[in-house]
């Protein structure tokens, strides 16, 4: 789960703040002196194209909102592209989903109320470009609790770049901002997250519950995609990869899921809040997966829960720790927050805080060599086709 720091809001709190700074939020947005951060190109041999998912499951109920009636997914598939050229970049954040994710980055995490654009950002994602040939393994990720699947970015382009089909899921209600293509009962086109505060023993239960749950129900739903994408998609060859609460249900999906191959888990704890071990830890698992941290977010509760895991003989599990590093180093905030300390707009304690002391191109580095790694020797690309 993703930490809230320092501050604890009541729900009806943050949304009286809410309404009276977003309006200002998105017209600073474009002012042209606040800040443009830049995302971290993508390494691999391929350019990188996407088509994004609105899938709605009428069998489950959302637990968040019960009033929406269904249980909506929205999911981005990331993939190799044959060509790029006329299909322009995309922005990292929706044009509804900017101003909250501002304002919620700011109350979350201490980042900048004011200074940046956080609209402007550019990811070297290019919607609708062509698939490139050849069927490809798939990866599944799930952000961070209170995160957005927009928060992965770097990764997922990284993975994307070197063959692999990637499949960033949000899951709304949980995540911090959800935009729709269109409003519904029960909600608006835009969606905020209901957490404001760490989330308490029953909310963690459903949110990891909801979780795999979602994870099943896309993975069920990319079998149905047709045309050259769901010609792309090796779904004999599946992977999944989370961050903290996503890391967390990365690794009770590799338990429950058959069809999934291989997972890693950045810095998830498997135990829930009582200390009652997921199924994972407890019983251990027979397929590959990669245990990865950082020595700022170590704790005696990580280290409990995996280690319990660790200690079931004869598995296929690796522990790895990035140094100088904590906890939002695997996601996007490795590359954004050291641009906003050197723009003087966040302190190197709050860095630390955040990301750690690691330098940014290390950082990404470290992160997409370790992830990268992992599933190269488990579920190679190989040749197209």
């Amino acid at each position: 789960m993703t930490h809230v720091t320092r501050r604890t809001f009541t729900r009806a709190g943050l949304l009286a703040v809410a309404s009276a700074v977003l309006p200002a939020a998105t017209a600073h947005a474009a002012a042209p002196r606040d800040l443009v951060l830049r995302l971290p190109a993508p390494t691999g041999p391929y350019p990188v194209g996407a088509t994004t998912l609105h899938l709605v499951d009428p069998s489950r109920n959302d637990p968040w909102a019960p009033e929406i009636g269904v249980r909506e997914v929205m999911a981005t598939v990331l993939h190799p592209a044959r060509t790029v050229r006329g299909y322009p970049r995309a922005p990292q954040l929706t044009p509804g989903g900017a101003p909250v994710f501002g304002f919620l980055a700011h109350v979350v995490h201490g980042l900048p109320a004011a200074g940046v654009d956080w609209a402007a950002t550019l990811t070297h994602t290019h919607p609708g470009a062509p698939v490139a040939p050849g069927r490809r393994p798939v990866l599944l990720y799930s952000p961070g609790g209170g995160e957005a699947r927009t928060m992965g970015t770097f990764l997922a382009e990284e993975l994307a770049s070197h063959g692999w089909v990637v499949v960033t899921v949000d899951h709304p209600g949980d995540a911090g901002q959800v935009e729709f293509p269109s409003a519904r009962p029960g909600r608006g086109k835009v969606r905020e997250t209901v957490f404001v505060g760490p989330p308490d023993a029953a909310q963690f239960r459903t949110m990891i519950e909801t979780r795999l749950a979602d994870l099943r129900f896309v993975l069920d739903r990319l079998g149905t995609l047709g045309g050259p994408l769901g010609r792309a998609l090796d779904l004999g060859r599946v992977g999944i990869y989370g961050h903290s609460a996503g890391g967390t249900a990365a690794a009770q999906a590799l338990h429950d899921d058959r069809r999934i191959a291989a997972a890693v888990n950045l810095e998830g704890h498997l135990d829930q809040v009582d200390g009652t071990l997921f199924p994972v830890a407890r019983d251990g698992v027979d397929r590959p997966l990669l245990l990865l941290g950082t020595d700022g977010f170590r704790d005696a509760r990580l280290d409990r829960s995996w280690g319990m895991l660790l200690a079931h003989p004869g598995l296929r599990i690796r522990r790895r720790q990035l140094d100088d590093a904590n906890h939002q180093v695997f996601s996007d905030h490795a590359a954004l927050v050291p641009q906003l300390q050197a723009a003087g707009l966040v302190t190197a304690a709050d860095r630390v805080r955040l990301v750690g002391a690691v330098g940014a191109e290390a950082a990404v580095r470290a992160v997409r060599r370790q992830v990268r790694g992992f599933f190269g020797g488990r579920l190679p690309v190989g040749t197209d086709q």
